[in-house]
């Protein structure tokens, strides 16, 4: 099947090179993003790309940016093909507002180490996997290297953001994750946690970034949770860390993956974007569209006058 693993042309200057994004200076001075199929895991990109991955994070992105239009203004210009967006440049703010509305991940693993508070949010004793809070806890951390834990008070102490910002950007996540929750439980899935990203453009906050992908957020299905919390299945790319994990040879996790668990990694991606939006993904769908994604961009591009030819 065929992906886009690598996008590469020198009629435009490439900005930033990431995990799975590749951003490049369009000739209108805004910042096309490049939404490849690379899979990351436990920080390393995979050598093997998931078909239609891209296009799903790209396209639930650009469905989540317009819901939400009403919370507060985003990035997004237009989408000039299933894996490309069109975007403002916007000055991005360090820190990405994770929120969380069920002990699960990284913080059950450290609440099961006794650890009771994060980036200053204090949880009671007695909780137990899986188990949902009296209500959404916003848990920021930096954007470095290594991201870390902190609170909102270092955050302003360290010049991370002001006060006065860091209070907009906690109000809008909220915002943002009890209005996708309720969306998303009308379909049956639970939003577990997620993060956002922020930007300002022209002084003014804005959403940038991704919003309530497979990538930055956790699903579950309400139903599969309701069986038994404890062992609700993640329904984004967890499948493909399980997977690397029961594999895991010599302390090292596979570089690639089987043609059985790309497919399964596909079909997993199709699904959760046909559940939220409630339609399937075009190009997941359409045999036309289903050629190479590589020619169909650079026709888009060159369509949208981004490209001068392929």
């Amino acid at each position: 099947m065929n992906t886009l693993n690598h996008f590469d042309t020198p009629q435009l200057e490439l900005l930033h090179r990431g995990k799975v994004r590749d951003s490049y200076r369009a000739p209108s001075g805004e910042r096309l993003i490049v939404v490849t199929d690379r899979l990351s895991a436990f920080d390393s990109v995979l050598e093997t790309p998931v078909a239609h991955k891209g296009a799903v994070l790209n396209g639930l992105a650009a469905f989540w940016f317009d819901k939400t239009r009403h919370i507060i203004p985003n990035h997004v210009i237009s989408l000039l093909d299933p894996n490309v967006t069109l975007a403002k440049e916007a000055e991005p703010i360090r820190v990405e507002m994770v929120v969380r509305n069920y002990l699960t991940g990284s913080m059950w693993r450290g609440y099961q180490q006794g650890q009771r508070t994060f980036s200053g949010v204090t949880v009671p004793d007695g909780l137990t996997k899986h188990q949902q809070f009296a209500e959404p806890i916003v848990t920021p951390t930096t954007k470095e290297e290594s991201d870390r834990e902190i609170t909102p008070e270092n955050l302003v102490a360290e010049g991370w953001v002001t006060a006065e910002l860091y209070e907009q950007m906690r109000v809008k996540a909220l915002e943002l994750f009890n209005f996708a929750s309720a969306w998303m439980a009308e379909r049956g899935i639970i939003l577990v946690d997620t993060k956002y990203e922020f930007g300002l453009l022209n002084g003014e906050l804005i959403l940038i970034d991704e919003i309530h992908t497979p990538d930055s957020s956790r699903f579950w299905s309400a139903e599969d949770y309701a069986r038994n919390p404890e062992t609700a299945e993640q329904m984004d790319k967890e499948y493909v860390r399980q997977w690397l994990i029961a594999h895991k040879q010599d302390g090292q996790y596979p570089r690639a993956l089987t043609p059985e668990v790309s497919a399964e990694a596909t079909r997993r991606y199709l699904d959760i974007y046909e559940r939220i939006t409630g339609a399937p993904l075009p190009t997941g769908t359409d045999t036309a569209a289903d050629g190479d994604v590589r020619a169909r961009l650079v026709n888009n591009l060159v369509q949208a006058g981004i490209m001068k030819d392929a």
